[in-house]
Formats: C-alpha cells, sequence, structure tokens
C-alpha cells in the first residue's frame, strides 16, 4: 500500500512541478532552463508527500493546495543546487545526473537556487483558497524553516564544523536546522491548511521533529553503506569531508539502534495524536528500510 501511495504521490506531484516554471522571455530561458534541470531531477519528493499525508490523515484532500504543498520542494531543490557547490560539498552527481553547476556553470547554478528559493514564496502568495491568515502563516513557517534558525543555520554550522569532532548534542543541533527544520515545516503546512487542533498539532509536530531526525541518521547510514546506485551521488562524501555522522560518532551498529529508537518516538507522537494515518506510519518504516 505504501509502495503504490508513494508512487503516486510522487507522480502527482512531478505533473505539478513540471507546469510550474516557465520563462517569461527567451533572454530568461537559460536561467528557467537550470531551474527546472534540478527541480524536474527526480528524488523521493519525501517533504510535499509528508504535507500531503497530514492533509489526508486529517480528513482533506490535497488537490486545491497543490501550489502550497509543492512550494516545499522548489526549496528543498534550491539548497541541493547550493550544498553541491565547490565552495560546500562540491559534488559532481545528485540523483544520478551531473549537479547544476557542473552542467550550467557556478554562477548559473547560485542564480537558479535563488530562483526557486523565491519562486517558491510567490508561489504561496497567489494562492487563493486559504484565507490570507492562512498564507501568511505558511509564509512564515516556510521562510522560519529555510532560513538562518532553520536549514541555513544547520548548513552553516555543518560548513563550520568540517574537520572538527562535535560531540553527539550539538550533531543533534545541527541535523535538526539542516535537515529537521523542513521536515517540521512540512507537517506544519498541512496542520495550517487543516486548522487542526492545539493537540493534534502539537503531537504532529514531535512526529515530525523525530521524522526529520531519523532520516537523517539513516541518510548518514546509508552515506556508509549505499552504493552510487543507490544513492544517486557519489558514496562517501561525508567521510571525505571530514563531516560529523551518527556513524563517525556512534558506529554503524549503534547509528542503527539510535535510528530505531528515534523510529519508536515518532510513532508514538502520531499515535497520540489520535488520528489514524498508515502512510504517516509507513513513512517511518520506510526511512528505517533505507539501511536494511
Amino acid at each position: 500500500m505504501l509502495k503504490e501511495y508513494l508512487q503516486q504521490s510522487k507522480a502527482d506531484i512531478e505533473s505539478y512541478l513540471s507546469s510550474v516554471l516557465e520563462s517569461p522571455n527567451t533572454e530568461y530561458a537559460r536561467l528557467y532552463d537550470s531551474m527546472n534541470y534540478s527541480l524536474l531531477m527526480g528524488g523521493k519528493r519525501i517533504r510535499p508527500i509528508i504535507t500531503k499525508a497530514v492533509i489526508e490523515s486529517l480528513g482533506g484532500s490535497w488537490d486545491a493546495y497543490k501550489d502550497v504543498v509543492c512550494a516545499i520542494e522548489l526549496i528543498h531543490t534550491y539548497s541541493l543546487i547550493h550544498d553541491d557547490l565547490p565552495a560546500m560539498d562540491n559534488d559532481d552527481y545528485r540523483r544520478g545526473k551531473l549537479t547544476n553547476h557542473r552542467v550550467y556553470g557556478d554562477g548559473m547554478a547560485i542564480l537558479a537556487g535563488d530562483g526557486l528559493l523565491t519562486y517558491a514564496f510567490e508561489l504561496v502568495s497567489k494562492h487563493t483558497t486559504l484565507s490570507a491568515e492562512q498564507v501568511v502563516q505558511i509564509i512564515h513557517v516556510l521562510a522560519k524553516g529555510a532560513g538562518p534558525s532553520g536549514m541555513v543555520g544547520g548548513q552553516a554550522f555543518d560548513l563550520q564544523s568540517e574537520g572538527k569532532f562535535l560531540p553527539l548534542d550539538e550533531l543533534v543541533v545541527l541535523h535538526k536546522g539542516k535537515t529537521g527544520a523542513l521536515f517540521s515545516a512540512a507537517v506544519e503546512i498541512g496542520l495550517i491548511i487543516m486548522e487542526a487542533t492545539t493537540s493534534v498539532r502539537e503531537a504532529y509536530l514531535r512526529y515530525a521533529d523525530h521524522l526529520g531526525l531519523l532520516f537523517q541518521i539513516t541518510d548518514d547510514i546509508l552515506d556508509v553503506v549505499g552504493t552510487q546506485e543507490e544513492l544517486g551521488k557519489t558514496p562517501g562524501s561525508d567521510e571525505r569531508q571530514h563531516k560529523a555522522t551518527y556513524v563517525s560518532i556512534l558506529g554503524l551498529d549503534t547509528a542503527r539502534e539510535r535510528a530505531q529508537e528515534v523510529a519508536n518516538l515518532a510513532l508514538t507522537a502520531l499515535h497520540d495524536s489520535n488520528c489514524t494515518s498508515p502512510v504517516l506510519e509507513g513513512l517511518v518504516q520506510y526511512l528505517m528500510d533505507r539501511t536494511q
């Protein structure tokens, strides 16, 4: 069931994304080509899928909110473009294809990332089904999740921590920003759309916090045990850049144990909401299965 749901949701999201970016003139065409190159490169689309699943778990349908749901994928894609740059991770491959800067050059890749980030907010601001207050709340959640107190803050801490030993508590802070912030934003956007109660909101946000951390732990494990075909990028990049990871601090076996502990916390939080969502529950096991 989950496999089919993920495949269909990914197809629906990619169908929408394929129509989002169209150059207004020939002069800007290469910029839009660069933006679309990375946006339509593939990937799991896990963040908009999470928002979609939250909406559905609370009795709604995502059909009227596709622009708002998919905006977070533009932000995620921008972060990947910039993350791959020579000044950051200096990666040549992403999702099995050459990274944006390898195709379009560093300058255009930077601008493509800038374009995706800013257009995400344009998408949300143009939405008309939700109330103005809900739109402002979603813009706030996206900006906070993607900004200096969220993803960008985590990326900056990651950059300045290269080659240094990090205690586990600091690594958790790093990953809550770098990865967890957008996972939390993905969940919170669904909660705003559905006007969830305070108790449901609190339980779902705990779930999001644990799910984001679980994603990062399993990502660290995959960087060690995965192949280039599985990852779509060169494995072992964290070790080459002397980055602290759950595997480097805890060891592979203990990192796997920690992943299971976090997975259990995510499921407990979800059960505390008293809402039934086989998809949100299944996503926890889906992330765990990546490391097996």
